[in-house]
């Protein structure tokens, strides 16, 4: 019928042009999920039959109907963080295992109401507090490159849903890295949106103290830029509003532009960068120049300055939600969910008075620059289960994860992760590009080019179709 690793966007036109039905598409990728997830671990909960009666609901569609939706019959996933009226939301956890939510979350009913298909609720780890999905309620999210690796976290069941070809497009969200690393490890495309771009009605004023936002996890900048139109625009209300883009981000795609005044940033004092990951990051910025943009070594080091912030806020945004069994909860969510309830009021303010400060710092030293690049992560996806040796420094073992993410949901800047080849053992690599404040307009036309100069969205992980 078609391949598995389609993009949407290719579906869409397919489907309009009645060579496809909605409900194939569905039953297409509902069979997939069926074969494929006892291994790889991305999905929770299914929707098959919600999602059977959305495809013939909108098949009944006249023809100008169906033109008119972005996302008409493209399938797609909510994390399992994000509220579904109707649906169970675990959050991850055994203490929300039956939870219902009375209401859906402005995106997701933005999704819904654009035509795409609903197939299911993607693995998270408990609260989204860990940078891998394992641990909690969820089974463990697989790497489809390596079975034995981690996703990265703490969408991984949302691109491990993607690079298994289980659906095209899926949403997830971003407090540290959170969209951005599962991209990395599973060589993807993830749009972290600037803070206001995406509402968190009617759920949540704010997510971390700001930190938390929702985007796209895709295949291709241009299914990215798609799903990132249709979730972006704030609710009445809404405690941050971006401001409106210069068009469409569909419409940046056709923007190449030239001449830009590119900084890199390749290392941090947190954590030493892994020499094939380097390499990688060094072909890129030469790409970068063969793309007729200059590029600029920078000496800063956006981690270091918001290290201790960043973990307080993070620890203090976990701790908010309230828990009806403490010991139930993976231990190290656990731990982080204790070091934020020993945070003070005082202490809390007085930390995200710090945050932006620090944050005015960095983005008025990024100022004279297009955009940054910097690798997503430190080094690939490491074997399940290893990334941490125990609760007690597992906040140090997080932020040596997400040193080159983090800082950008502190300052709210837009960031994309793009694939950027693969080590010799086949892991996936990532670049970041990280852009002017609200401008994601202007990133997504730059990893359009890039995109189109290194199509590593080619490659696929061997797994049976």
């Amino acid at each position: 019928m078609f391949d598995p690793w389609i993009e949407g966007w290719k579906l869409r036109e397919l489907i309009l042009n009645n060579e496809v039905r909605p409900r194939e598409a569905a039953e297409f990728f509902l069979d997939r999920i069926e074969r494929l997830n006892s291994k790889i671990g991305a999905f929770m909960t299914l929707t098959a039959e919600r999602a059977l009666e959305d495809a013939a609901r909108l098949e009944r569609l006249p023809a100008p109907a169906r033109a008119s939706l972005p996302l008409y019959g493209i399938p797609f996933s909510l994390k399992d963080l994000t509220w579904t009226k109707g649906i169970r939301t675990t959050l991850g956890s055994k203490n929300f295992e039956n939870f219902v939510p009375r209401a859906d979350q402005e995106y997701a009913a933005r999704i819904m109401a654009a035509g795409g298909i609903l197939l299911g609720k993607t693995t998270t780890p408990e609260f989204g507090g860990k940078p891998t999905t394992d641990g909690g309620l969820c089974p463990t999210a697989h790497n489809p490159w390596d079975l034995s690796r981690t996703t990265g976290g703490s969408s991984g069941g949302a691109a491990a849903s993607v690079a298994a070809g289980m659906n095209p497009v899926a949403e997830g969200s971003d407090g540290g890295g959170s969209i951005r690393l599962p991209a990395a490890c599973c060589s993807l495309v993830g749009i972290k949106p600037s803070r206001g771009r995406v509402s968190n009605a009617p759920v949540m004023g704010e997510g971390w103290a700001g930190f938390a936002t929702n985007g796209p996890l895709t295949r291709s900048v241009r299914d990215a830029a798609l799903l990132l139109d249709v979730m972006s625009g704030p609710a009445a209300g809404d405690p941050y509003w971006a401001p409106p883009p210069s068009c469409s981000f569909v419409d940046a795609l056709k923007l190449r532009p030239r001449h830009l005044r590119l900084a890199a940033i390749a290392e941090t004092s947190l954590v030493s960068v892994d020499s094939e990951v380097r390499a990688a990051f060094d072909t890129a910025c030469k790409t970068m120049v063969a793309m007729d943009h200059r590029i600029e070594p920078l000496k800063l080091d956006p981690a270091a300055l918001l290290k201790d912030i960043g973990q307080k806020l993070i620890c203090a945004g976990i701790s908010s939600i309230p828990l009806h069994d403490p010991d139930a909860v993976d231990p190290i969510v656990r731990a982080a969910w204790e070091n934020g309830r020993r945070l003070s009021a005082s202490e809390y303010i007085a930390t995200v008075a710090k945050m932006h400060n620090v944050s005015r710092q960095i983005v008025q030293e990024l100022l004279p620059y297009d955009a940054l690049l910097t690798p997503t992560l430190p080094y690939p996806a490491v074997k399940l289960g290893t990334l941490y040796g125990s609760p007690e420094d597992s906040l140090e073992a997080t932020f040596g994860w997400i040193p080159f993410t983090f800082p950008f949901n502190a300052t709210g800047q837009p960031a994309i992760s793009l694939p950027n080849g693969f080590t010799g053992s086949g892991l996936p690599i990532g670049l970041q590009i990280v852009g002017r404040p609200a401008d994601e307009v202007g990133l997504i036309a730059l990893a359009a080019a890039f995109e189109e100069a290194c199509p590593w969205h080619d490659k696929h992980p061997a797994l049976e179709n």
